[in-house]
Order: structure tokens, then C-alpha cells, then sequence
């Protein structure tokens, strides 16, 4: 693949958990979130993109999310559990996504915001867009997802390179 082709990147908030009793990091998904992650699989798949690669939180909402996002593809990309994710900063996400092999065209972050929303304003920049503005009115809510398209390198992803496609949220 030549590093000059279109890649896309989709950033995806995990689905509405739950509240128990445990860590952060292993709280589970609620009842809503598992209906809404099999959801946005379903919508994810309807963006016609094919994932080369998933990188996931090592969360479990996160791991709960992908597990039922990833049976509503037509193919299943390789999946790689990420702890980096978790609590990562936007410029922790593009230092972690700087590292994807430049033979993977097609990327699926699943996440947590702050850090999402954060990284899909950082990476598509001030460009003003229907979809840009529905991004704004809503925000990042639960199992929400961005699509985001960029030319080059992945070594060469940073502020303001990528382009804002589309927006999913489970009230859209």
C-alpha cells in the first residue's frame, strides 16, 4: 500500500455502562449499552469500511462494546487490547495510532472521552461541516462514533491532517 492513499480512522466512545460496585476500569456495560454497542456495529458497517485493525481499551465496557460492535461487521479485524487507551490523552491516542503498521488502511479506535471527542476535534481541526455541527450540538455521548479520513503516513497523523466524514450517535 502506498503511505500517499486514503486512510480513515473511526473513534469510538464505548456504550453507556454501568455503576457497580468495582473499579473504573472494570465497570460492565448496562442493559442500554449492550442494546447500543450491537447498534452502532450495525451503523459502523454501513459506513462500508473495512478494519484492518482495532485497537481497544483494555477497559471492560470498552472490551464489552467491541465484542458486540465487531459481530454486526462482514469481517472481523484484527483486534489488539490497548491499556495505553484508557485515560489517554489526545496526544497520547496519536502517538499510539503513529504506530500502526503502514501496511493497515483502515483503523477503529474504541475509547473513552474525554479523550475521543478531544481527538476527533484535534485530528479533523476547525473545518465547519453539517457534520461538524451535529458534533457540536451533541457531543461524544455513549457509543457514539466519528469517521475520519487522512492522506499519508500514519507516522505522519497529527493536528488538524485528518478530515470529519461523519458522526454516529444511538439518538441520531
Amino acid at each position: 500500500m502506498s503511505v500517499a492513499e486514503s486512510r480513515r480512522i473511526v473513534l469510538f466512545r464505548h456504550a453507556k455502562a454501568d455503576w457497580p460496585e468495582v473499579t473504573d476500569h472494570e465497570r460492565p456495560l448496562a442493559d442500554r449499552g449492550r442494546k447500543d454497542a450491537a447498534v452502532a456495529g450495525r451503523r459502523l458497517a454501513d459506513t462500508g469500511t473495512a478494519f484492518d485493525l482495532a485497537l481497544c481499551s483494555t477497559a471492560t465496557r470498552t472490551r464489552e462494546t467491541w465484542k458486540l460492535a465487531v459481530q454486526e461487521l462482514p469481517q472481523r479485524p484484527k483486534t489488539v487490547y490497548e491499556e495505553r487507551i484508557y485515560d489517554a490523552s489526545p496526544g497520547e491516542l496519536i502517538a499510539l495510532l503513529n504506530e500502526t503498521p503502514e501496511d493497515t488502511r483502515n483503523v477503529v479506535l474504541i475509547g473513552h472521552n474525554p479523550g475521543v471527542q478531544a481527538l476527533t476535534d484535534i485530528l479533523s481541526g476547525d473545518t465547519e461541516s453539517d457534520t461538524r455541527t451535529r458534533l457540536n450540538n451533541r457531543g461524544f455521548p455513549a457509543a457514539a462514533f466519528t469517521v475520519l479520513s487522512f492522506e499519508g503516513s500514519w507516522k505522519a497523523l497529527e493536528p488538524g491532517t485528518a478530515t470529519l466524514l461523519d458522526y454516529w450517535a444511538p439518538t441520531e
